[in-house]
């Protein structure tokens, strides 16, 4: 049978739209079907590059009498991750109430109107102990529906209270240094001395904790828990856990970055080069970027989501046999799949991070391959209605947007800006971050159900919609797009303090942007016909926040555009202003005279 699932956009969804399970995607018809049957939701939660995905739909979606079962007592929907977050992380949060064991493929039970009462993860189409067969969770789900009625909705209004609890917050001050020291130290405590990284098996990049270890304070506070984070990049660089192509892997199964899960993600490779450039780890950084460019880089400009960890080799599907090749033997034979969704905030990562080492390591092609990604998801990403979340093949999806991926994206073009000296990025990014800032009105379906939406408060492969926000407002303060943006980092900063110095390791990003918080801003300006000459070169060599190098006329653009950085230097000709909180010294035309140290 073909069900509803064949003229969806997400190929997660598309891979499904052969089985006997009589699925519906994520929207209004599910709801109204369930309530005309009375049936509760099942709601299977995936991705297109998630190895127990794979498993768990050949074994029981495949199979026609398990899928007899669930369209006999369920309404079924199919949910891509990537495409609808805010659902994900909504049932996610609310399974947490049944499992500790959380991940994807999720399966939330719900009643007709979306309100959880069980959840796991994987389950076997026959018992497996401790996991019990998928056909006998069905079958006690079904009795609990129709016996037990009452039970499994008192369930349901327990995790919906107890998650509307959760996301209140209690306002604090911003960190201070000493308290940021503090928090990069606690991090550091959970290094692996042995093998690099932190924590032990599995072992992830955790490129989140890296950009704060790696922020010019910690590095002057702590410069031991700094030098953990360009430990585990050397480590990680010398793993399995990186492809020989130059890409790195999900995550690591064992301590030792062995045996990685083969799936490998925009969302780390686009921080890892950051964390890279930061480490001044240049073989590193390039390997990244030209993964990026060579495998997930879409013919239309835009980067997909993700490589599959799963690829045809003889006949078979084999889960990481083509990364166990050498890359030389490759060529013969197919490669694993790439999620071609190009997601607005995961090119937004995936912008920023090209841009920023593509000015750093003077990789013109990076740098354009960033503004053709801009170019695409400014063009292909927005609806009359404003952003969407992702698109495929030049068609947007009908998902919105979330808060962070205007952020994320924002961020990316406000650093593409910097790059390539052009304002009108950075008008288009300030746009952004100012919807950002508003708050989108996210997935309707949520709050119409009265779904309690999980409060995006914690780092998880990406910042949270929180940090993400506070990071680019902090950007545009230091662009001198004015001191309100300042005044909102502060605001997002203040709301999480407490939380963040409490559980560093779960809000890495927030603490990064604590950090610049609590530190004036170095600011390099050079304006100069001659980007690559010696002054602008030793301008990306100094230690600055902000280093961009412009044209008279390019620096009058951000002044007319209102970017109060460049106010007054369009008339210097060869001169670099290094400026310390917006108070520039004596312009000097001396490369020798910018110092290299803050």
């Amino acid at each position: 049978m073909t069900n509803r699932l064949a003229d969806t956009l997400s190929p997660y969804l598309r891979a499904h739209a052969d089985n006997p399970v009589d699925w519906y995607p994520w929207g209004p018809e599910a709801f109204e079907e369930a309530a005309r049957r009375d049936v509760p939701l099942l709601i299977s939660i995936g991705y297109s590059t998630c190895h127990w995905c794979h498993v768990m739909a050949r074994e029981s979606f495949a199979d026609p009498e398990i899928a007899a079962l669930v369209n006999r007592d369920f309404v079924a929907v199919k949910v891509d991750r990537e495409e609808h977050p805010e659902v994900d992380g909504a049932y996610m949060a609310a399974a947490s109430a049944f499992t500790q064991n959380l991940g994807w493929p999720l399966t939330a039970f719900a009643t007709p109107t979306g309100r959880t009462f069980y959840a796991g993860t994987y389950w076997p189409p026959e018992a497996r102990p401790p996991l019990p067969a998928f056909r006998d969770v069905l079958a006690a789900v079904r009795e609990a529906w129709t016996v037990r009625r009452a039970q499994a909705e008192e369930s349901a209004d327990a995790v919906t209270e107890a998650l509307r609890h959760a996301a209140a917050t209690a306002p604090s001050d911003v960190p201070a240094a000493a308290a940021l020291q503090a928090a990069a130290s606690t991090i550091a405590q959970r290094e692996d001395a042995v093998h690099g990284g932190f924590g032990g098996a599995p072992k992830f990049p955790v490129a989140t904790v890296l950009s704060f270890l790696q922020s010019p304070l910690v590095r002057r506070e702590a410069p031991d828990a700094a030098a953990s984070a360009d430990r585990a990049i050397a480590a990680m660089t010398a793993s399995a856990l990186r492809d020989e192509d130059g890409g790195f892997f999900r995550y690591a199964t064992q301590r030792d970055w062995s045996i990685p899960h083969y799936e490998r993600m925009l969302t780390d490779n686009a921080q890892l080069l950051d964390a890279a450039l930061a480490a001044d780890d240049q073989d590193t950084a390039r390997g990244v970027a030209a993964f990026l460019l060579r495998t997930l880089r879409r013919a239309d400009g835009g980067f997909g989501a993700a490589q599959d960890s799963e690829s045809w080799i003889d006949g078979r599907r084999s889960e990481g046999g083509y990364y166990l090749r050498p890359v030389a033997e490759r060529s013969a034979l197919e490669p694993p799949a790439v999620d071609g969704k190009v997601i607005t905030g995961w090119n937004g990562l995936a912008i920023g991070a090209l841009a920023r080492a593509g000015a750093a390591l003077g990789e013109r092609e990076w740098v354009r391959a960033a503004v053709e990604a801009a170019r695409h998801v400014l063009r292909v990403n927005r609806a009359e209605g404003g952003l969407v979340r992702t698109s495929l093949d030049g068609v947007a999806s009908p998902a919105a947007a979330t808060t962070a991926d205007a952020a994320l994206l924002a961020g990316g073009l406000l650093a593409l800006a910097v790059a390539t000296g052009e304002a009108g990025w950075a008008v288009a990014g300030r746009d952004l971050l100012d919807a950002a800032l508003e708050g989108l009105r996210g997935d309707p379906l949520l709050p119409a159900h009265g779904i309690a939406a999980a409060p995006d408060q914690t780092d998880g492969d990406l910042p949270s919609a929180a940090a993400a926000v506070a990071a680019t407002s902090l950007t545009a303060w230091r662009l001198g797009a004015g001191d309100r943006y300042r005044v909102a980092a502060e605001e997002r900063v203040r709301a999480h303090a407490t939380a963040a110095t409490a559980q560093p390791f779960a809000h890495g990003s927030l603490l990064g942007v604590a950090a610049g918080l609590v530190e004036a801003p170095r600011q390099i300006v050079v304006v100069t016909e001659d980007p690559d000459g010696p002054l602008a070169q030793a301008a990306r060599r100094a230690d600055a926040d902000v280093v961009a190098v412009v044209t008279a006329t390019q620096a009058q653009a951000f002044e007319d555009a209102g970017f109060d950085l460049f106010a007054a230097k369009a008339n210097a000709r060869e001169q670099a202003f290094d400026c310390r909180s917006f108070v520039c010294r004596m312009p000097t035309s001396d490369p020798g005279s910018i110092p290299r140290a803050r």
